[in-house]
């Protein structure tokens, strides 16, 4: 499952050293801004279910914690999953020492992709992201559990279950900045959990 916080890197996706960070920008941008701008960017493209994963700490509203933002972070890479085509894409970055920073490059990674498709170009965008698609988190067949899921021990009792899973609806809900397909995955295994 695909949360917005903690990080989760895309399986296969390179990470830069953190001596080749690069500590300025040519953006001016906050957080808020280069997330207004990616969402714009994903919406135009017809993406769907989209999360942004990052070791900042959102409030409930889905915005990152004042401290946080301003705190240099010892990982400020960013991953954005999202459904295109019926098929869950993952880009990642981690160039700037600054999570704003690395989702406004990739904002603009997008823009330009979709550049290409309105000059004609959709079979290249279709072949560029092609490459962009996620791996799948767990081989066919060995789907996690709920325990799993929820990061608890089987068995559990039903206020662990309760109570984990209004920890992880924080992340997950569409309305705080999660995703549709994230949140149902939580809310199928709190109530497979239950039942159990």
């Amino acid at each position: 499952m695909i949360t917005a916080f903690p990080l989760q890197w895309p399986a296969g996706w390179p990470r830069t050293k953190p001596d080749r960070r690069k500590s300025s920008s040519p953006f001016q941008t906050t957080f808020d801004r280069a997330r207004r701008q990616m969402h714009e960017q994903l919406r135009m493209m017809g993406a769907k279910s989209v999360v942004i994963s990052s070791w900042l700490e959102l409030r409930r509203d889905g915005e990152p914690y004042a401290e946080a933002e301003r705190r240099r972070l010892e990982d400020p890479g960013i991953a954005i999953y999202f459904v295109l085509n019926g098929r869950q894409m993952a880009l990642a970055r981690d160039l700037y020492w600054n999570v704003h920073d690395n989702l406004r490059s990739l904002g603009l990674a997008i823009e330009h992709l979709r550049g290409l498709e309105r000059h004609g170009g959709a079979p290249m965008m279709e072949r560029a992201f092609t490459g962009f698609t996620a791996l799948p988190s767990a081989a066919p067949g060995t789907e996690p559990s709920c325990w799993e899921i929820l990061d608890i021990p089987p068995g559990a009792a039903r206020e662990a279950i309760i109570s984990k899973f209004r920890e992880l609806a924080k992340n997950t809900h569409p309305d705080l900045g999660g995703s549709e397909e994230a949140f149902k995955i939580i809310c199928n295994a709190r109530d497979e959990a239950l039942k159990a």
